[in-house]
């Protein structure tokens, strides 16, 4: 998940304790609270060292090389130009763009919409914004299963429903698909706006809780004095509502198509890159040659060949969550001046050429993204006139009431989206398997029975994985609390010469996908002969939570007031005992948050557990699960009863900790 709110630069830090007296010369040279620092830091800078940029400077040694036998031989820059031509690699980098820049479009449209419908909304609102988050808390594994049985072309309850509403007859009418029943994840070209759907499924809550966030921390007095100067509501969201929120979406967009680019797991489950390679992202072209062809140099290629555009986007990143240092020199005044400018110029720039890009590599799927997208807007644009002609007019209550019906269309609308694969998943657990084969009471089980569940425990080995999921579940969310509080406070409070080179190490860390790293760990556990153990995962797993966990709480220790903390130093607390009995106690709500997402991510990881372990009794849950598919035969109640019991913990956990994980975004991630 992300924070949106930079690190504070070290001039910002905490004033020099009371009773310090005069700095050495090495706390001059390296800063006054250095010796600390070290000690904070050290716990981080070994695991990121370890297990991140180490393993990356290894695959980069790794991709000059080709391997005859066992043995590498050096080949320089051969498996590079490979790639010029190699079609399954331009076309996994095309469908990763493809797939990337629809799924993003849609997140932030239905996510944006999603969040000013329930920020306006004053009952009621964490009970909807509780249920919009399932998505995001289910692991993917249970996405991918569900979703894949609902498209099923003769069996899936999609096609079903179209055609008794009349629904899918119309779309191949239009030649939004070409036949009917459509074939959702088999035909070439439906699979890639099926999958793209998916993910949106999927990412819409995280869009969601983000915006939320960000609607929050607007001043309520910009609306106030926007409405008293006669401004629409229209004019309210242009004006006040996407300049408060450009930075948050900036950011999180730009995160999002990092992770969403690198995706596999979702990918891979719902359709193996398949039909053919209609939708194979790059990544699968990494996995197919370095795990499955054991070709480490060419699979290091492909990934390190997406170096550049990481390194463009962590750029923006960086400038975009600096802090204000003060007022700045007339040179350097100047150059924020341009960059502010063009800052403004980029996103139209940006969307320009991705809108020409997408028209020109998927033309099949450009129009009917237009097609949808323009039914939304002109939807809502549709009510924002009925609502704004009513007040015009003075008709108040007919304004009210219209305005209410429509956010109520419209929550309903998207709770049925979000809800009814979740729902599927349910009645399909409690199901006799005759049930699920003559698909009878096919919307409410009858009878209900419990034989999925004893058919589960008894035929495979889903115990085991879920005890193994625990283990390694706590262990790296744990890992991540210590390591991560301890650093986020260096970088937060401590003055130290490099912090700031530090944090952006951090965040340079936080966005580095698992693609780039799973060949290098995987040869690294190789060495250490840790494959095909639990061990391997709870090592690597700190890769991607520790880096997040970091970057939240360096904004939530930021945002707690530096007094507190100043008058427990001079009540005669060290250092030390400040950070243990003022400044922890009153991070509960970002350490909670912390723990909620490290330990979601830890639990629903795939990639490298399905690269790691290859023995049942090692394989955590999400790869337990892929495993029970063989061939073309899908045990869709035991799924569906392994989909439920994954998921119960996570949206618990999320139920209980659904007000932290909000008051840790806001005061961690997007205020000020």
């Amino acid at each position: 998940m992300t924070t949106l709110r930079p690190a504070p630069a070290p001039a910002k830090r905490a004033s020099a304790p009371p009773g310090s007296g005069s700095l050495t010369p090495t706390q001059r040279r390296l800063g006054r609270d250095w010796r600390l620092a070290t000690l904070f830091l050290a716990p981080m800078a070994v695991l990121v060292g370890g297990l991140v940029l180490l393993p990356i400077a290894r695959s980069a040694i790794t991709s000059t090389t080709e391997r005859h036998g066992s043995e590498s031989v050096f080949v320089g820059l051969d498996n590079y130009a490979a790639l010029v031509d190699d079609e399954m690699f331009r076309t996994g980098v095309l469908n990763s763009f493809v797939f990337t820049a629809y799924a993003e479009v849609f997140k932030v449209v239905l996510g944006l919409s999603a969040a000013l419908l329930l920020h306006h909304r004053k009952r009621g609102r964490a009970v909807l914004a509780g249920l919009l988050l399932l998505p995001w808390v289910v692991p993917t594994v249970v996405t991918a299963f569900s979703w894949r049985s609902l498209l099923d072309p003769i069996f899936g309850s999609v096609n079903i429903l179209l055609t008794d509403s009349g629904i899918g007859p119309l779309l191949a009418q239009l030649h939004l698909v070409d036949s009917w029943p459509a074939g959702w994840l088999s035909d070439p070209n439906l699979a890639m706006p099926s999958v793209i759907m998916v993910n949106v499924w999927k990412g819409i809550p995280f869009f969601t809780v983000t915006f939320l966030a960000g609607l929050k921390a607007i001043p309520a007095d910009l609306y106030e004095a926007a409405t008293i100067d006669g401004a629409s509501a229209w004019q309210r969201f242009r004006h006040v509502t996407l300049p408060g929120l450009r930075h948050v979406i900036t950011v999180t967009v730009t995160l999002s198509s990092i992770w969403t680019f690198n995706n596999f797991d979702l990918i891979w489950l719902l359709t193996q890159g398949g039909p053919g390679d209609a939708t194979a992202p790059y990544v699968l072209v990494a996995y197919s040659k370095a795990i499955l062809q054991l070709q480490y140099g060419a699979g290091a290629a492909v990934t390190l060949v997406m170096l550049p555009i990481i390194g463009a986007l962590v750029f923006v990143l960086v400038r975009l969550m600096r802090p204000d240092t003060g007022a700045p020199a007339p040179r350097k005044a100047r150059t924020e001046e341009r960059f502010a400018t063009m800052r403004k110029a980029l996103p139209w720039a940006v969307t320009l050429l991705v809108t020409g890009l997408l028209a020109v590599a998927s033309p099949q799927i450009f129009w009917k993204a237009l097609v949808v997208l323009a039914v939304i807007l002109l939807i809502a644009a549709a009510v924002g006139k009925v609502v704004s002609t009513l007040q015009t007019r003075g008709r108040r209550r007919a304004s009210s009431v219209a305005s209410r019906l429509g956010s109520g269309v419209a929550i309903a609308g998207l709770l049925f989206f979000v809800l009814s694969p979740l729902y599927w998943i349910l009645v399909t657990a409690f199901k006799s398997e005759d049930q699920i084969v003559m698909r009878n009471s096919d919307l409410w089980p009858t009878p209900w029975t419990t034989q999925q569940f004893t058919d589960l425990f008894t035929l495979q080995p889903f115990g085991r994985w879920y005890l193994n999921t625990i283990l390694v579940s706590l262990a790296s969310t744990l890992v991540a609390l210590v390591c991560a509080a301890l650093a986020g406070y260096a970088l937060a409070r401590l003055r130290f010469r490099g912090a700031q080179s530090f944090t952006v190490t951090v965040l340079l860390t936080y966005v580095m996908p698992g693609a780039l790293l799973f060949i290098p760990l995987y040869q690294l556990l190789i060495g250490l002969r840790l494959t095909d153990s639990l061990w391997s995962l709870m090592l690597t797993y700190p890769t991607f939570t520790l880096p997040f966990a970091t970057w939240l709480l360096t904004g939530y220790f930021a945002s707690i007031p530096v007094e507190l903390e100043e008058a427990a130093l001079v009540d005669g607390c060290t250092r030390l005992q400040a950070f243990g009995r003022v400044v922890l106690p009153l991070a509960k709500p970002g350490l909670l948050a912390v723990a909620l997402f490290t330990l979601t991510n830890a639990w629903n990881e795939f990639l490298f557990a399905f690269v790691f372990i290859t023995k049942d009794e090692y394989k955590t849950l999400p790869v337990g699960m892929q495993a029970m598919i063989t061939g073309d035969v899908t045990p869709q109640g035991q799924l569906a009863a392994a989909s439920l019991l994954v998921s119960i913990p996570v949206v618990i956990m999320y139920a209980f900790g659904q007000r932290f994980l909000t008051e840790g975004l806001t005061a961690g991630a997007v205020k000020g």
